[in-house]
């Protein structure tokens, strides 16, 4: 007997409450779509968690525009993405602290400052690859006297990060200051680092690595070593190998007495950056500057170095490579040496092609090689690259964009890395959602609902997302931005009719590696079908921008291991048989090297993204 209890009591516990979101997207699948539909279980899976009360609740409070008030727990119960409020911290831990690791809080305001002749380590903070870490370092080791200071790691792996560090090493004397690594291989990054040893007295210091290896978002540093007497600077590098990042440096070793500066990378290897970097070296006294390479074999940016050396005093400055990059990138140098007085030694020794150089000192300047190429040369080399294939590989994924050819049985291809880097969220319930402002008129609203400060990183992040949502439609494109599950299938249906199916790569299994395509069906008998694509955008909750654009085939193929052979993979590829309206600087068609209008291109369905077709039978 009590077996059977047990047993009705678990047969009771799996039943879903028939109010709850889950249970209401199940019956709303089956009111729109044919009954003989396949349902979903990866549009369920992002169904709201919420419970039928929490839902009508937090509706209420929509209505009343209170939300915000109890913001932490909806967003707690409902999943979705929010950063933390942050308060002032109290702590502060004298020079004797030794840190290894540090990430209980997110907000350090004190270390080390006032030191005398003691040495300062703090090997990690906020280390742990975290998603969407809110951290502000606010102070390390100001005043200090003869103290040598190491800082290993901060903010390492981290996703979707909101980082400031606001002052090390100010006002120093003596001693060495080494900062190793600053927010290296980050996701959608928000960095801001405000200043690094300035007005410091005979100080050697060196910062190695600042936002290495990271992804797609904004990044500044406001400002090192300025007005520092007979210290001596080293930065190693800058950005590099960054992907479509923004980013912004403004004073380095500006009004320094007695420098030895040396800037060795900024911006390298960086593909679609968009750089700017105001000052370097600016109304410096007998100082010696070193900038050994800006922006060197970059893809598709857009640059500005606006000043540097500017009102120095018999000042030594180099500046060895202002490269030419790997594609074509928009630059401008705005002022270099300018107004300089008492024998200055200035040697420029390289200026890529393309660029604009509209000032630089014309007297006691040596500029070895300066390069401005004609439009149609640099088109001829363009497409000299294009057709070598040599121009690619480097910037795009093996196997992220590739031929349909290529969907055979048998082929060995490469797959992308598919997996979803984004934070896990859920969508909100349309009875929410709904009740929620969502347009670039309505931002206050939505700033305040989501508790975003003026230039935070919540701000940018809704602001992104909401111009791709309003942007005009390309040609021949139908396009919506979906809140809820439901809107998703009311778009879909919209375009496709009743009788539809929803298709998705099925794991990760096979990514970054090469992979044997095993049995491909073409969705429609492999004809030009119609097709609504979803992709997530980066919002609070789960959003997706949703369209569908003409000539498409759609297919399924079971992927292989390349070398068992064994099954691990099921995965959903699209290709795009009219690219003519696609930008000639497209990563498919630098990695395929051709042009627009001229091939399809092919891609897989990554990880939580999907695309709706008509249903087979």
């Amino acid at each position: 007997m009590q077996v059977d209890l047990l047993a009705a009591r678990d047969l009771k516990a799996k039943v879903e409450n028939p109010f709850t979101p889950k249970a209401y997207l199940i019956r709303y699948w089956n009111q729109q779509t044919n009954q003989n539909s396949p349902k979903s279980p990866f549009l369920i899976s992002k169904a709201s968690p919420l419970k039928a009360a929490e839902t009508a609740s937090y509706a209420k409070l929509a209505a009343q525009n209170t939300l915000s008030s109890v913001l932490p727990t909806f967003c707690s119960s409902a999943k979705l993405f929010c950063f933390p409020d942050l308060s002032a911290s109290l702590e502060k831990h004298d020079g004797k602290t030794s840190f290894t690791v540090y990430n209980t809080a997110k907000n350090f305001t004190n270390y080390g400052t006032g030191g005398l002749g003691t040495g300062n380590s703090f090997k990690n903070y906020s280390d742990d690859g975290q998603s969407e870490p809110v951290d502000s370092f606010r102070r390390y080791s100001r005043d200090a006297v003869g103290q040598d200071d190491k800082f290993n790691s901060y903010a390492t792996s981290s996703n979707v990060a909101d980082q400031s560090f606001n002052n090390y090493g100010t006002k120093t004397t003596g001693g060495t200051s080494e900062f190793k690594n600053y927010a290296a291989e980050v996701n959608v990054p928000d960095l801001r680092f405000s200043s690094y040893s300035d007005e410091t007295n005979g100080r050697e210091q060196s910062f190695k690595a600042y936002s290495l290896n990271t992804n797609s978002g904004n990044e500044s540093f406001t400002s090192y070593g300025k007005n520092g007497n007979a210290a001596d600077n080293e930065f190693v590098g800058y950005s590099t190998n960054s992907n479509v990042i923004e980013s912004d440096f403004k004073g380095y070793g500006e009004t320094g007495n007695g420098a030895n500066d040396t800037f060795v990378s900024y911006g390298n290897n960086g593909n679609v950056p968009e750089n700017k970097f105001q000052s370097y070296g600016d109304g410096g006294n007998g100082a010696v500057d070193n900038f050994i390479s800006y922006n060197k074999e970059s893809n598709v940016g857009d640059n500005t170095f606006k000043s540097y050396a500017k009102n120095s005093n018999g000042a030594e400055v180099n500046f060895k490579n202002y490269e030419e990059d790997f594609n074509p990138v928009s630059h401008s140098f705005n002022g270099y040496g300018e107004k300089g007085a008492n024998a200055q030694q200035i040697g420029f020794k390289k200026y890529g092609p393309n660029r604009d150089f509209k000032e630089y000192a014309k007297d006691g300047v040596t500029f070895s090689s300066y390069s401005k190429k004609t439009t149609s040369e640099t088109e001829t080399e363009t497409e000299k690259k294009k057709k070598s294939g040599k121009s690619v590989n480097k910037w795009v994924e093996p196997g992220k964009f590739f031929r349909e050819s290529m969907l055979k049985e048998g082929t060995v291809m490469p797959m992308p890395d598919i997996k979803d880097k984004m934070p896990e969220r859920s969508f909100l319930p349309r009875t929410i959602v709904s009740k929620l402002p969502f347009s670039s008129s309505e931002m206050s609203a939505m700033k305040q609902i989501f508790h975003a400060i003026d230039n935070s990183t919540m701000e940018r992040i809704m602001k992104d997302a909401l111009k791709d949502c309003e942007r005009t439609p390309s040609q021949g494109e139908t396009k919506r931005c979906v809140a809820s599950a439901e809107d998703m299938i009311d778009f879909a249906t919209s375009v496709l009719g009743r009788d539809v199916a929803l298709r998705t790569t099925e794991s990760v299994k096979g990514s970054e590696q090469n992979i044997l395509i095993g049995s491909v069906k073409g969705i429609n008998g492999g004809k030009v079908t119609k097709s609504v694509s979803c992709h997530q955008s980066l919002f609070p909750y789960l959003l997706y921008y949703c369209h569908s654009v003409p000539k498409v085939r759609v297919y399924e193929a079971d992927i292989l291991d390349s070398e068992s052979k064994a099954k691990i993979n099921h995965g959903v590829a699209i290709c795009h048989l009219d690219t003519s309206s696609w930008s000639p600087t497209h990563g498919a068609f630098l990695a395929l090297g051709s042009g627009p209008g001229k091939i399809e291109v092919c891609h897989w369905i990554f990880e939580n993204d999907l695309t709706w077709t008509i249903a087979d039978h």
